[in-house]
C-alpha cells in the first residue's frame, strides 16, 4: 500500500516544480534618448514606467516620478490636491 502512495507524491511533486520552472521572467525595457542639450534614461518594468531621469548638459540631474497605473495620477482620491506624478526630484545625498 505504501508504494502506490509514494509514488503518486513523487509524481505530484514532479509536476509542482515542472509548473514553478515555467513561471517568466519580467519584461525590463531600458530605453535613452539623448540629443545636445540633455540625456533621459527611462526603465519599464512589464511596459510600466518605473523610473525616469533627465541628465541635462549643464544643470544636475533630476528624476521624474512616473505615473502609478489605472487611475489620473496628478488627481488624489478626493480630486483636489495634485499628486507627486510628473513632478521633479532631485537626489542631493547619495550613498
Amino acid at each position: 500500500m505504501k508504494r502506490p502512495l509514494a509514488a503518486f507524491v513523487l509524481t505530484l511533486a514532479a509536476s509542482v516544480s515542472a509548473q514553478v520552472k515555467e513561471v517568466p521572467e519580467p519584461n525590463v525595457q531600458r530605453t535613452v534618448v539623448q540629443d545636445d542639450g540633455a540625456r533621459i534614461e527611462e526603465l519599464r518594468v512589464r511596459g510600466q514606467v518605473q523610473r525616469i531621469i533627465v541628465k541635462p548638459k549643464n544643470a544636475a540631474e533630476y528624476e521624474v516620478v512616473p505615473p502609478t497605473g489605472g487611475r489620473d495620477p496628478s488627481q488624489n482620491r478626493a480630486n483636489q490636491q495634485a499628486g507627486a506624478a510628473g513632478q521633479r526630484v532631485w537626489n542631493l545625498l547619495r550613498f
